[in-house]
């Protein structure tokens, strides 16, 4: 019955890559000064050397992920993917592990589009469509695209629930 349903096309927007960029630049920022400050006080006031190994440590692992994140936030744009028609909304993410989100519009019970300063900065909107059971996010879309895609499947899901 559903054989016919072809993989997912529309793509983010190419300022998706740097929405999160900057977003991993500050959550990695706040990281780094917590620990640059507990490196401090480590140093200011002796604490046990074993605390000192821990954070340098931490500090370590926070470098290192900030590193992955950045890269991974080109592999998603790259691989992430949305599609909408009547019957479904389509969502395709992942790097390592991929998805593949096939969410019937009789299911839908609300959408919604948020805009964070980031996002604005960018003109960027996200639409989160919520089911019974979860929510979905498709994070960076332009905001007219991102308006008319809330628009469409709000029209959708309730031309679905009237049928039904």
């Amino acid at each position: 019955m559903y054989s016919d349903i072809k993989e997912p096309q529309q793509r983010l927007s190419r300022d998706a890559v740097k929405v999160w960029v900057i977003r991993e630049i500050i959550e990695t920022g706040t990281g780094l000064i917590i620990l640059g400050i507990l490196l401090y006080l480590d140093h200011r006031f002796a604490w046990k050397a074993w605390i000192g190994w821990i954070l340098y440590g931490l500090l370590v692992i926070d470098v290192l992920a900030a590193v992955w994140s950045w890269i991974n936030s080109y592999f998603l744009y790259k691989n992430w993917r949305y599609d909408v028609s009547e019957e479904f909304l389509q969502l395709k993410s992942g790097v390592l592990n991929e998805k593949h989100h096939l969410v019937p519009m009789t299911k839908i019970q609300a959408v919604a589009t948020q805009q964070g300063p980031i996002l604005k900065k960018y003109g960027l909107c996200s639409v989160t469509v919520d089911t019974m059971g979860s929510s979905h996010t498709i994070p960076a879309l332009p905001k007219e695209d991102a308006i008319a895609l809330r628009n469409q499947i709000a029209r959708y899901a309730k031309i679905k629930e009237v049928e039904s």
